[in-house]
C-alpha cells in the first residue's frame, strides 16, 4: 500500500524559510516521478514542482527560484524547501506520487 506522510509545515514570517518532508513506503520510491502541490483555503489544487527517480527537476513559475524540491532515495524521502515565503503561499502542502497524496502539512505566512 502506498503511503505518503509529510511533515515540517507551520506558522512563519514573510520572508522566512521552511523546509518539509515526506516519508514514502509501499512502492519502489527511486523509480517514480515524485511531485508537490498545494492547496490555499477556498482555492483548487495547484502543482509545484516534480522531481524524477535521477534527481531532474521542473517547476511552476509561481515558485522556481525561491522552492527546491529534492529527494533522498536511499531512505525513501522527498523535500520541499520553502525560501522568501509570501502570504500567498499559505497553503496545505501535500506530496504526491500518481494520484495519491498524503494527508498534508499546514504551511501559514502571517506577520
Amino acid at each position: 500500500e502506498v503511503q505518503l506522510v509529510e511533515s515540517g509545515g507551520g506558522l512563519v514570517q514573510p520572508g522566512g524559510s521552511l523546509k518539509l518532508s515526506c516519508a514514502a513506503s509501499g512502492f519502489a520510491f527511486s523509480d517514480y516521478i515524485m511531485s508537490w502541490i498545494r492547496q490555499a483555503p477556498g482555492k483548487g489544487q495547484e502543482w509545484l514542482a516534480d522531481i524524477g527517480g535521477s534527481g531532474i527537476t521542473t517547476y511552476a513559475n509561481s515558485v522556481k527560484g525561491r522552492f527546491t524540491i529534492s529527494r533522498d532515495n536511499a531512505n525513501n524521502m522527498l523535500y520541499l524547501q520553502l525560501n522568501r515565503l509570501k502570504t500567498d503561499d499559505t497553503a496545505v502542502y501535500y506530496c504526491k506520487k500518481d494520484q495519491t497524496i498524503g494527508p498534508g502539512t499546514q504551511v501559514t505566512v502571517s506577520s
